[in-house]
């Protein structure tokens, strides 16, 4: 019993030491965290306040720099805020010496006026003292010494004019010859008549009028093709039967009026015959062009000209001009110009080919701007003509002074071949309606007296009122007439405005 109690006892006592010496090592434990979190709060209290000390330090240097920027700056501001007051300052006193200076000027300007005036005064002062002695010594008064001053002056002006008078008759009598010679001369080139008339259309006949739309196609790309290809306007409207070709160029015009006639008589009309046919009618043209160069070359007997030009007058078969063919026209000139030649002893040859070669600019007038002589004149200088026969071509119209008798000779045959009894065609009333229409536009104008159409209207002579037209109004006023005509009138090739402007001076002696 007591042994096991003692037992008892020392188990518990042991329990109780070892629970007692458990809870001591706790405790000591304990102790040693706390310990260390203490040094690491510590540690950690003097690292933020290092931190603090060192982002403080910062902050300052950092202070600091700002505020040398903007010390700088202000600095900056402050000088350049002080140059500009220097500157406007620096404006500000020469202003003031610019104004200083300007009323200096203008104090020495008004004095100067004043001196002038002064001056101005003495001298007029001094002048009235000299014209009143004059008139106490020559015992005349102002205007008295200005009648005689004028008197003589009129007495010799006078005198100059009745020498310069009598100069001018004495030439007048040694140049009659001469003048009325030019003055014939002219007068046979003006009973010239080349006022032209083109013809623009050719009519075709068709068979009936369901070949129109044939002529026409599938959403008109026929005659679209055929107006493309030939350059020429292929008119079809209600008139029976026929449709009409319409083309300022008559060898265009030839070559489409041939092409169709051959389509026509074909009856396959499309696009692509339409092509083969017209490439074979120009072909055609172009030989029978050549050929009847050739032949009037021939007839005319004119030898060594280019063939260019050849090809040219051939081209004239296709011309007309109030109905005469311009090819038989010219070959009946060349002709006249050859009789002519032959009766004044002049170079036959010669005279036959500015005959011949006249009208060549009748060819190509429709494409170059101008009158046809000058064209035709451009056209021999080219192929290298000699000067006497580009004179005759340029001077038959008047466009040019004659150089030579062939001029002259040319002129006289184009007006005889022309003129001759049915060699043209002219509605009496179309003739005079186009002078008259002539006339009246040029009356409608402010100062003009009257007007007259001349040349078969080639020309219209203008006569002006000399009070109410000045020199300097005369161009203008041809300028406004000329285009008056332009708008109003339809006609072929120019007309010359001439405006006319004569003063009369008529006194009788009773």
């Amino acid at each position: 019993m007591d042994l096991a109690m003692i037992g008892i006892f020392s188990v518990i006592a042991g329990v109780v030491v070892g629970i007692l010496a458990n809870k001591a090592l706790q405790g000591k434990k304990q102790e040693g965290v706390v310990s260390k979190a203490e040094k690491l709060l510590e540690e950690a209290a003097n690292k933020a306040e290092q931190a603090r000390k060192d982002l403080m330090a910062e902050t300052r240097d950092e202070i600091h720099r700002l505020r040398q920027e903007v010390d700088k700056e202000t600095k900056e501001r402050r000088s350049e805020i002080q140059r500009t007051e220097r500157k406007l300052e620096q404006k500000e006193e020469s202003l003031d010496k610019k104004l200083e200076n300007a009323a200096k000027r203008e104090d020495e300007f008004r004095q100067k006026l004043e001196e002038i005036k002064q001056r101005t005064d003495a001298i007029a002062k001094k002048e009235n003292d000299l014209i009143k002695r004059l008139e106490e010594i020559s015992q005349m008064s102002r205007d008295e010494a200005k009648q005689l001053l004028l008197s003589e002056v009129e007495t010799e002006a006078n005198h100059i004019i009745g020498l310069r008078l009598k100069e001018m008759e004495e030439r007048a009598k040694r140049d009659a010859d001469r003048k009325a010679q030019e003055i014939i001369s002219l007068a046979v080139q003006r009973c010239s008549v080349d006022f032209t008339s083109e013809i623009a259309v050719s009519v075709v006949q068709i068979p009936s009028d369901e070949m129109k739309g044939r002529i026409i196609g599938r959403e008109g790309r026929n005659i679209r093709t055929f107006e493309t290809l030939t350059g020429v306007d292929l008119i079809v409207d209600d008139t029976p039967e026929a449709v009409t070709l319409s083309c300022f160029d008559p060898v265009r015009r030839e070559v489409a009026r041939l092409s169709l006639e051959r389509l026509i008589q074909d009856g396959r009309i499309h696009p692509t015959r339409i092509e083969e046919i017209i490439e074979k009618a120009i072909r055609d043209v172009d030989m029978q062009v050549i050929e009847a160069g050739e032949e009037a070359l021939l007839e005319a007997g004119v030898k060594h000209i280019h063939p260019e030009l050849a090809k040219i007058i051939g081209s004239l078969r296709f011309r007309a001009s109030y109905g005469q063919n311009a090819l038989h026209h010219s070959l009946e000139v060349a002709h006249l110009c050859g009789l002519f030649a032959a009766e004044l002893g002049l170079d036959e040859s010669l005279a036959k080919r500015a005959g011949l070669l006249h009208d060549i600019g009748k060819a190509v007038d429709h494409k170059v701007e101008g009158p046809h002589a000058l064209i035709g004149a451009d056209l021999a200088k080219r192929y290298n003509e000699t000067p006497e026969i580009i004179n005759a071509i340029a001077a038959h119209h008047e466009d040019e002074e004659p150089g030579s008798l062939f001029a002259l000779l040319v002129a006289a045959a184009d007006a005889a071949s022309a003129s001759r009894p049915g060699a043209r065609r002219e509605s009496l009333d179309a003739y005079v309606k186009r002078l008259e229409k002539l006339e009246e536009i040029a009356n409608s104008f402010g100062g003009v007296n009257k007007a007259y159409a001349i040349q078969a209207g080639r020309e219209i002579r203008v006569a002006v009122s000399p009070e109410s037209t000045d020199e300097g109004e005369m161009q203008k006023l041809a300028y406004d007439i000329a285009r008056k005509i332009e708008s109003d009138m339809k006609y072929p090739g120019q007309i010359k405005v001439t405006l006319i402007r004569e003063t009369r001076a008529v006194e009788y002696a009773r």
